[in-house]
Formats: C-alpha cells, sequence, structure tokens
C-alpha cells in the first residue's frame, strides 16, 4: 500500500518517529512526501531531540529547521570521530588565577581575580556557519574602599528579567552581589563597574562562596565553611534561607525540588528539599559511589556537581546528578533508582548508589568541574586537577572515553567547564578556551590569536588553516597518544 493515500494528520504521526536518517529518505520518495518532511518532519525533529546551546541559540532562531538538523548531525559525527578546533580564547593571564565561567544566550563571562572578561555571540550567521565568538571588554571589580581584594569565587547568570547582562557574584570575603555589566563604548576595552550597577544582597559571614547555581526564581549559595543559601529572586527584598552543614563547602547544584550539595565529610554528596525557597537541612538522600563505599569510614569531598540536558539518552529530567569527586572519579546517579545500599545510619535515608562510574585510566587528579552535554546530548566532560586535562564520556558507550589537554599543555588544573552541543568552554589558571567540534568555524569565528609560537607556545595544528591549535589528547584504552 502506498502512502500517499494515507490521510496528512496519519501521515505527520508517522513522520514524528522518524530518525534523521529516516526522514531523510522518505523525503527523497516523492514531492508529497518531500514537502511533509519540510513542512513537519524537520521542525517536529528539533522540537523532540532539543539541544542544549546557549551560544547557537540566538543565530540558530534564523536558521531554517533543515539547516540546524544539518548542523547537529555534522557535529555529532565530530563528536564520533574526536575530530574538533582547540582555541585559546586569550593571551594569558599574568599570575595563578582560579577562573569561573558563566554562560546565557548572548555571552560568555570568564572571572578571573577580580576582572570579568566578557565574550559575545554573534546573533547572526549564516546557514551552516559557526556564529562568531567576540571579545566585547572587561570589567573591572575592584574597588578604592580600603577594602580586601575582591576576586571572584563564583559566578551566574540571572534569569530572564529583560536584561541579559545581569550576573550574581560571590566573592572570596563572602558578599554576594547582583551585578549589572554597563554596555561598553567603541575601543573600550576595560570598563569599571561603577556602585550605581551593583545591588549587594548578603555576607556568607566572611567565608567565601565557592558556589552560585540559579533555577526559576530561586538562587542557591554555598561557602567555604558550608553554608548553604536559598534566595528567593521574585521577591523585591529577598532574606536567604540558611542552613548549616558544618563540613567544608565546596560545590551546589539546585533543580526545582532539591539542591545538591557536595562537601569534605562522611557523606560528601547528599540532596536536600526545597520547598517555597526553602532548604530543608534535613537530606532526603545521601549519595554514594558504591555499597562497598558504605563501610569506609574515611571522608571524601566532591569538587562539581551538575544535572543532565533535556535531550539526555536516559531521558529528560531533573533526576539525574553527575558529580566530580576527590579520588578522580565521576559518578552519575538518578534520583529515581533503587540502586540503595544497607543503611549506615538506621535514622537516615538509605544511601542511593551511582548507577555509572567514570575515570580517567590514565590520571589520578581529582576532579574540579563537571558539565554535560555534547554530541547527541549524551557526553560528560570533567575538568582535573592537574595538567589542564578534560576529560570526556559518552554514556552510551562509557568505556571508550578519551582525553585532551588544553592549549599550551600547562600543569594548570581546569577550573571551570561549560559543555554545550558543539562547543566546550573552559578555563585554567592561565587563559580561557574552547573546543569547537561544530561545522563551518573559520579564523573569524574567535578573537584573533598571534601567529606561530609567539609568547604562548602554541602552534596551529597542520591541516586546520589557522583555526585550530595543536593539543595532546589520548584514550582512555591505551596510552598511546593520537
Amino acid at each position: 500500500m502506498s502512502l500517499q493515500i494515507l490521510p496528512s494528520d496519519i501521515l505527520i504521526l508517522i513522520i514524528n518517529g522518524l530518525e534523521v536518517n529516516d526522514l531523510v529518505a522518505l523525503s527523497e520518495t516523492c514531492r508529497v512526501l518531500h514537502a511533509l518532511v519540510q513542512d513537519y518532519g524537520w521542525t517536529n525533529s528539533l522540537r523532540l531531540h532539543p539541544r542544549d546551546s546557549q551560544s547557537l541559540s540566538v543565530a540558530f532562531s534564523s536558521w531554517s529547521p533543515l539547516a540546524q538538523i544539518k548542523y547537529h548531525t555534522l557535529t555529532d559525527r565530530a563528536w564520533a570521530r574526536t575530530k574538533f578546533a582547540a582555541r585559546p580564547l586569550s593571551r594569558p593571564w599574568q599570575g595563578k588565577l582560579q577562573p569561573i565561567l558563566a554562560v546565557n544566550t548572548s555571552r560568555l563571562v570568564v572571572a578571573a581575580g577580580h576582572i570579568l572578561y566578557s565574550y559575545h555571540f554573534d546573533s547572526f550567521a549564516c546557514e551552516g556557519l559557526a556564529p562568531a565568538i567576540r571579545f566585547e571588554c572587561s570589567y573591572n571589580l575592584s574597588t578604592d574602599d580600603g577594602t580586601s581584594r575582591r576576586d571572584v569565587t563564583s559566578l551566574a547568570f540571572s534569569p530572564d528579567d529583560g536584561s541579559d547582562r545581569t550576573l550574581f557574584v560571590g566573592f572570596e570575603h563572602g558578599a554576594l552581589e547582583r551585578l549589572y555589566l554597563p554596555p561598553c563604548k567603541i575601543g573600550q576595552r576595560e570598563v569599571p563597574v561603577e556602585a550605581a550597577y551593583r545591588t549587594s544582597y548578603f555576607y556568607h559571614h566572611g567565608e567565601l562562596i565557592e558556589g552560585l547555581n540559579v533555577s526559576g526564581t530561586s538562587m542557591l549559595s554555598m561557602s567555604s565553611s558550608g553554608t548553604a543559601a536559598i534566595l528567593d529572586l521574585s521577591s523585591p527584598n529577598p532574606t536567604p534561607h540558611m542552613i548549616d552543614l558544618d563540613s567544608r563547602g565546596w560545590s551546589a547544584h539546585l533543580s526545582p525540588s532539591y539542591a545538591a550539595l557536595g562537601t569534605s565529610s562522611h557523606t560528601p554528596l547528599a540532596i536536600h528539599p526545597v520547598t517555597n525557597a526553602q532548604l530543608s537541612a534535613t537530606p532526603s538522600a545521601i549519595l554514594r559511589p558504591s555499597s562497598k563505599d558504605i563501610e569506609d569510614a574515611s571522608s571524601s569531598a566532591v569538587y562539581g556537581i551538575a544535572g543532565a540536558p533535556a535531550s539526555f539518552p536516559w531521558g529528560a529530567s531533573d533526576k539525574i546528578v553527575v558529580s566530580g569527586w576527590y579520588d578522580g572519579f565521576v559518578h552519575v546517579h538518578d534520583l529515581r533508582s533503587s540502586s540503595r545500599a544497607t543503611r549506615a545510619d538506621p535514622a537516615g535515608p538509605a544511601p542511593l548508589t551511582a548507577v555509572l562510574s567514570l575515570a580517567d585510566p590514565w590520571s589520578f587528579e581529582p576532579i574540579y568541574t563537571v558539565s554535560c552535554g555534547g554530541g547527541a546530548a549524551s557526553h560528560i566532560a570533567a575538568g582535573s586537577a592537574r595538567h589542564s586535562v578534560v576529560a570526556f564520556w559518552d554514556v552510551r558507550s562509557p568505556k571508550t572515553g578519551w582525553s585532551v589537554h588544553a592549549p599550551g599543555n600547562d600543569s594548570s588544573p581546569v577550573y571551570s567547564v561549560v559543555l554545550e552541543s558543539s562547543r566546550l568552554f573552559g578555563a585554567t589558571q592561565s587563559r580561557p578556551f574552547v573546543y569547537d567540534f561544530g561545522t563551518g568555524v573559520t579564523p573569524e569565528t574567535y578573537p584573533p590569536l598571534p601567529r606561530g609560537h609567539g609568547d604562548d607556545g602554541l602552534k596551529y595544528k597542520k591541516g586546520w588553516n589557522d583555526v585550530g591549535f595543536y593539543v595532546t589528547k589520548y584514550s582512555h584504552r591505551t596510552a598511546h597518544v593520537y
């Protein structure tokens, strides 16, 4: 029976369930089916398989659905071949800093010391070409009132409030501020952020703020002393609701219904319920690597926590928690799982064990930061504590992991990573960098850098036409560099 005799609404339902290769084949059969695929197939495919791409989203809004599908398909193939362009985003900074990254649909902001470096995403790109990233300016957050140096230790963009320039900034002396980035003038390279653009929220008792995370109208902060605070951003005069974990605090992740808090303790990763912008002091779940871990009384630490993107292979759910640990492992917990260990504390919740544990077998360094996304939204990226290494795993085939050194191959940790569908943004103690797996990358896609070796010790990769720099990468299966 020919498909053409079926009603159009039935054909559309059939088309909705097809993969990209099937849609391509169907569109080549006849004009009627070609038109249906053009009108419904590509649009529905994008809707059913969204990609988390902050830096591409505005430019993609002007692309046709078919052009976006082509870009994502070629990007997935590049991920499968570990083929990408590696680019530093700036010359090295002076000194050794601990930078933090934040991304929204308009810009990437890199906080290093008391300076914020802003990189703007172009809102227009021809179909098939990667949207460009331009250095906008730097913002100086230092003050002249005699206070200690105001180094930034945490960073998060504000939720949609009509401005793409509003940030929450946590400082080493415990202050938390709401900051508006004033537009820079043509040719202006550094902009001082005056008091009129800054709103002080509260202090974490003089302890540096290790993490900030925003979800909806709530913001979660974690101090080094183990104080976690929830702030209701919808309130005109928000008052933080705080709990004391009585442990060294390292990391925090916020979802609409819970906060995942990472500490140095016998229970280094705990889930605390969130209700009406109130953070419960009693955890609803303790996350452990395995059942064997319950018997080990030694403490550990969780330095990085992330959630999964909407198109994650395990389903669109905020119940997936990805964490980076002191022992070099990345553990994935699914709060929907029933994989629980025997209670160590009869009065507490039964520990939830990891459904997947990952590690680079050639590196035993702590994991400082984690992020999820990549090809088919199925990858996990982890920044390690030495040698500027970022490790990648595809959760569909976790034994085929691989690692790569940041441009320059220095001995620095990778302090922060943000993984999108086609780009990974990262930062070492020396500078920010990007790995771009997308198509249409040209020398004009990223800020210009000095040619040749220069003072950076970098060289362009052969055959990449001044787009990608040489980096060292290796498979987790073997120790051979490839």
